[in-house]
């Protein structure tokens, strides 16, 4: 699986590393519910870390599509929000 984190790149990503995240990605998910910045800031670090940690930086000069998009490392908790879908950030 192809995972870009915007304004960063793109990762590789095997099925495991995914299902993995699911759990970080539902901090993200329930710190922006809650409307804590301080959580959700945490939480965002700790699931970018992860992908970056699990995945292998896809070829820079690939065209390839990526399966899935997660926020800057900077972006808000209204921005965040506005991603959400009903399975979060990471469906699964």
């Amino acid at each position: 699986m192809i995972v870009r984190i915007l304004g960063e790149g793109q990762y590789d990503l095997s099925d495991d590393a995914v299902g993995a995240l699911n759990e970080l990605d539902a901090t993200v998910e329930s710190a922006v519910e809650a409307g804590d910045e301080p959580a959700f800031r945490e939480a965002l670090v700790a699931l970018l870390d992860g992908v970056r940690t699990a995945g292998v930086p896809h070829e820079a000069d690939s065209l390839d599509e990526s399966d899935l998009i997660l926020p800057m490392a900077d972006a808000t908790l209204a921005e965040v929000r506005d991603m959400l879908s009903d399975e979060g950030l990471i469906p699964g």
